[in-house]
C-alpha cells in the first residue's frame, strides 16, 4: 500500500491553498479563510504566520468593522512586491506588463506590432519593455517568473509556436528566443484565448462557473475551453482552434489552407468585407464598422448581421458539444457581440439543443483587455502557488 502524505506534504499543499485563494480573491478575513478552506482557525494562524514571514501576504486589522468585539485579522497578498512579468504578442500589438501576486498591474508598456513582423524583431521590444520595467522596481522585490500569451498553437513544454497564421508564424522558437534575451529560465509560453478564459474563469466574468467557453477574435479566431473546472488542452495542449471548424465548406479560403474555416466567416476580414472596407485593418478599423452600424449606415448593419448570423451558428455548435454555463466574447468579437446580441442569441437558440442552450450565459470579458497579460502572469505565478515555499 502506498503511504499517505507526509505532515510536510500537507503543510506545503494547505500553504499553497490558501496563498491561491487570498491571489485569487483578494484581502480576505482569517474567518473566512477558516469557512472556505475547511481548516482549524489555529492551522489557519499558523498558515498565515509562515506566508507572513515568507513575504507573501501581510495581515492587518480591517479597515473597518461594524461588529463589536476582536476583528478577524485580514490577510492580503503582496501584490507590490511579489511580481511576475506578463508578455502578450498579438496581431497588432505587442503588451508587457508588471503584474503583481493577486493579479494587480503595476507598470505597463505597449507598441505597434506592423503585420509581418518577425520573431527576433518582436522579442527585441518585448525584452526592452521587461528592461525598462527592471529599472522601476521598488526595493525589495521578489521575481516569480515570466509569462508569455501568443495568438497562436502553443508547444507549452519549450514555448515553440506550431502555428500562428494571424501573425504569420509557424514553428517559430518563442519561447528560447526569449529566454536568450532576457537570460531567464522562468519563462512560460500559452496561448491567448487560453490563458484569458482561465482568468475569467478565476476572477473575471465566469467566476463560480465551472463549464466555460472563452472566443477571442481578432484576424483569428480562438478558444479557451474549461469543463468541470479544468482546462480541455488536448493531447498535445492544442485544443481550442474553433476558429478552424470548417462551417462552409464552399467558404472562402483560409490561412491554414483550408476552406470555409469558422474564422472565414467571423473573423476581421469578413466582417471588413461585408462593409465594403477591405482597405482597412486593425481593432480601429473594427470599431469603425460598430459604431457606423450603430449609426444607421446600412452596409455596416448588414456587415454586423452576416458575421452575427455566423457567431451564433458556430457557438449553437460549440453549446451542443461543450454544453458550457457560459460564452465569454473578447477581442474584437466582443465589439460585434455588443451590436448583434439578439442576432447571435437567435441563430443559437435556432442550432443549439433546448438543453443544452435553457441556461446559457453570453457575456463579455469583466478584465476586458487586459486579461491576455493578467492570463499570462498566471503562468508564471503558477509554480509558486503549487508550493509558495519556493521562494523562500
Amino acid at each position: 500500500m502506498r503511504a499517505g502524505p507526509s505532515q510536510e506534504e500537507v503543510r506545503r499543499h494547505n500553504l499553497g491553498t490558501l496563498l491561491r485563494y487570498v491571489h485569487v480573491h483578494g484581502a480576505t478575513s482569517r474567518a473566512e479563510l477558516t469557512t472556505r478552506l475547511g481548516l482549524n482557525r489555529s492551522t489557519i494562524g499558523a498558515l498565515t504566520a509562515e506566508l507572513t514571514t515568507a513575504g507573501l501576504v501581510s495581515e492587518a486589522a480591517p479597515r473597518e468593522t461594524g461588529r463589536a468585539g476582536r476583528p478577524s485579522l485580514v490577510v492580503r497578498p503582496e501584490s507590490s512586491t511579489v511580481y511576475a512579468y506578463a508578455l502578450s504578442i498579438e496581431v497588432d500589438r505587442l503588451r508587457a506588463a508588471r503584474v503583481g501576486l493577486g493579479g494587480r498591474i503595476l507598470d505597463r508598456r505597449e507598441t505597434d506590432r506592423p503585420r509581418g513582423m518577425q520573431v527576433l524583431d518582436a522579442v527585441e521590444p518585448l525584452s526592452e519593455f521587461v528592461r525598462e520595467m527592471r529599472q522601476e522596481l521598488p526595493p525589495g522585490a521578489r521575481y516569480v517568473g515570466t509569462g508569455v500569451a501568443v495568438a497562436g498553437m502553443v508547444r507549452r513544454d519549450d514555448g515553440m509556436v506550431r502555428l500562428a497564421p494571424t501573425i504569420g508564424w509557424t514553428e517559430e522558437p518563442v519561447g528560447a528566443a526569449l529566454r536568450a534575451e532576457l537570460g531567464d529560465g522562468q519563462l512560460t509560453v500559452g496561448n491567448h484565448a487560453d490563458v484569458s478564459a482561465l482568468v475569467e474563469h478565476a476572477r473575471g466574468a465566469a467566476k463560480g462557473c465551472d463549464n466555460v467557453i472563452y472566443l477571442y477574435g481578432d484576424v483569428g479566431v480562438g478558444a479557451g475551453i474549461i469543463a468541470d473546472g479544468r482546462r480541455v488542452s488536448g493531447h498535445g495542449g492544442y485544443g481550442g482552434e474553433v476558429g478552424h471548424m470548417v462551417v462552409n465548406p464552399y467558404g472562402r479560403e483560409c490561412s491554414c489552407g483550408s476552406r470555409g474555416c469558422w474564422e472565414t466567416e467571423i473573423g476581421e476580414y469578413a466582417l471588413l468585407k461585408h462593409a465594403g472596407r477591405t482597405d482597412d485593418t486593425g481593432r480601429e478599423a473594427v470599431l469603425g464598422v460598430v459604431d457606423a452600424a450603430m449609426r444607421g449606415d446600412s452596409q455596416a448593419q448588414f456587415a454586423v448581421r452576416q458575421v452575427g448570423e455566423w457567431i451564433g451558428f458556430g457557438v449553437g455548435n460549440l453549446v451542443n458539444i461543450f454544453n458550457p454555463e457560459a460564452v465569454i466574447f473578447g477581442g474584437t468579437l466582443r465589439d460585434v457581440y455588443l451590436v448583434a446580441a439578439a442576432q447571435i442569441r437567435s441563430r443559437l437558440n435556432a442550432i443549439a439543443l433546448p438543453a443544452c442552450r435553457e441556461h446559457i450565459r453570453l457575456r463579455t470579458p469583466e478584465l476586458g483587455y487586459d486579461a491576455a497579460l493578467i492570463g499570462a502572469a498566471e503562468l508564471a505565478f503558477e509554480h509558486l502557488l503549487e508550493d509558495p515555499l519556493l521562494l523562500t
